[in-house]
Formats: C-alpha cells, structure tokens, sequence
C-alpha cells in the first residue's frame, strides 16, 4: 500500500528504503536471470506441486523481499518470485507500466517458467494492485489471492492523489524512484480504474493482510489511508482481512503472518479439489 500521510521520521526513512535496491541487505538462493517470453528476466523457481504460488514485489521492490516467506510455501507446492521489467536485473521495456501490460508479462513469464494456471496470487503493496487486476481479468486463471498490505485501486485519489502529497515525499520519489518505478506510481489511478470496471473475484479463497502500524498519527492524508486500509477488504467479497501488528513492510517484519496466509489458501484450494 502507498501509506501517504502515515510518515513520521521512521515512517519515512520506512518509505525511503521501500524505494531502494535490497539485494544487498537480503538474499535469496536460486535466483537467476534467463530469458523468459523473449526478454531476460530474474526470478527464483522452487519447489514442486499444484497450485503453484506467485509472488508480485511493491513499487522498487525486488524478489528478495520474500526470501523469508518463499522457501517455506517451496517446501509445499511450486513457488515463483519475478522482478519485473526494469527491476533490479530484469531488462526495461518499452511498454507502458500499468497494470494491463504488467499482468499480461507476467502471465507469459509464467507459461514460459512452464508453470500452468490456476495459480494462488501474492502481492505486497502495489504488487497487490496487480495482483488484484489479474484475479479480475482472468479468474480462471487464479486458484486463490493473498494481498499483503496491498495498494488501493483509488489509492491516489481524493485525499491521497499526488498534488496533496508533502513536498519532502513528492522530491524523495523524484531522487529515489527508477524511471520504471516512476512510470508504474504514474500508472496507479489508470491501474486501480482497470480493476474496479471489473467483476470482483468470487468463490476463491481471499486473504487480504493488512498493517496495524503506523495507525497512530492523526492528518488528512493518514486518515485517507487508514480508511482504504480497511476498505480494500470490501472489495473483496468473501474475503478474510487480517491486521498484522507490523509496518508496511510485512514480508520483512513479520514473514511468518504471510506464510500462514498463503498455507491457509492452499489447504483451502486443495480441499475444494478433493
């Protein structure tokens, strides 16, 4: 989720190292770059099994941010981790960054990992927002959805659009954000747009996490937030909303809440087939 308005000072430097390259504070074993769908793209591949788990990073974050959550859901079923075009050392592309061409990447990189739908979705952040616009498009494609604290299709609108932004933010994303990064956050409203003219998913399990902190600091923008915080699970009919006492950055502070979710869905999936 883009929590705009929730920053204290460690809220910011919280936003600040979302926005920044991790490979050198997290690693992950397995990963490689090859060619999928014709351009070089760095994922990890693991484990093996039926319905295969998908993971789909925030805005600047790379595959490592689940290098505490994908080893344990490998030990179960097949488990995929992608940095996307212009990510870390995935090749940019040239085509727009919202979420229609987003979704439509990754499905070739999927089909071309050899990995077959249905699939059990995760996304953090505006990974979620993707993750959301797949289960949508394709439901047929999708066995299950897990949101990590995921962004808001109207996330930067109102309150939170980007001309109510506090300077100090609009110049960190300016000196911070890739040009890739930079294109996707443009791309947010048109994204979150795509994903509310369509049917919400149904009859699959939904698990939507959700941060407790930062809660406490009262603005207009933190009260926008909080708000589509608790929103975002009514767009999901049928869902379960969790509140994980954690920051935004849930797949590194509390792994394990992400984990439990994901195994929660498979044994859910894997019932309804039996």
């Amino acid at each position: 989720m883009l929590n705009l308005g929730l920053f204290s000072r460690a809220s910011r430097l919280a936003l600040f190292c979302l926005l920044l390259p991790l490979g050198a504070c997290t690693t992950m074993e397995g990963v490689h770059t090859l060619p999928l769908a014709g351009r070089d793209v760095e994922y990890v591949l693991a484990g093996s099994g039926a319905p295969a788990v998908v993971f789909e990073n925030g805005l600047g974050g790379r595959l490592q941010w689940w290098a505490k959550v994908l080893p344990d859901v490998a030990k179960v079923t097949t488990a995929f981790a992608y940095n996307r075009a212009g990510t870390g050392n995935s090749v940019p592309a040239a085509t727009p960054r919202d979420g229609d061409t987003i979704v439509e990447e990754l499905r070739r990189n999927l089909l071309a990992a050899g990995l077959v739908p249905p699939y059990v979705l995760v996304g953090h952040s505006l990974g979620g927002l993707y993750m959301q616009l797949y289960g949508r498009r394709y439901p047929q494609e999708v066995a299950g959805l897990v949101l990590v604290d995921s962004t808001h299709p109207e996330q930067m609108k109102g309150t939170g659009a980007k001309e109510n932004w506090p300077s100090w933010l609009k110049l960190m994303l300016d000196v911070s954000a890739s040009a890739t990064a930079q294109k996707e956050l443009d791309a947010v409203t048109t994204t979150g747009a795509a994903i509310l003219a369509l049917v919400p998913l149904t009859g699959k399990p939904v698990i939507v996490l959700s941060a407790k902190k930062p809660m406490s600091e009262s603005s207009v923008l933190a009260d926008d937030a909080n708000a589509k915080r608790v929103d975002i699970a009514r767009l999901h009919p049928g869902s379960k909303q969790v509140w994980v006492d954690s920051g935004h950055a849930i797949p590194l502070e509390d792994p394990q809440a992400v984990t439990t979710a994901i195994l929660e869905v498979l044994a859910s999936v894997r019932r309804s087939a039996n």
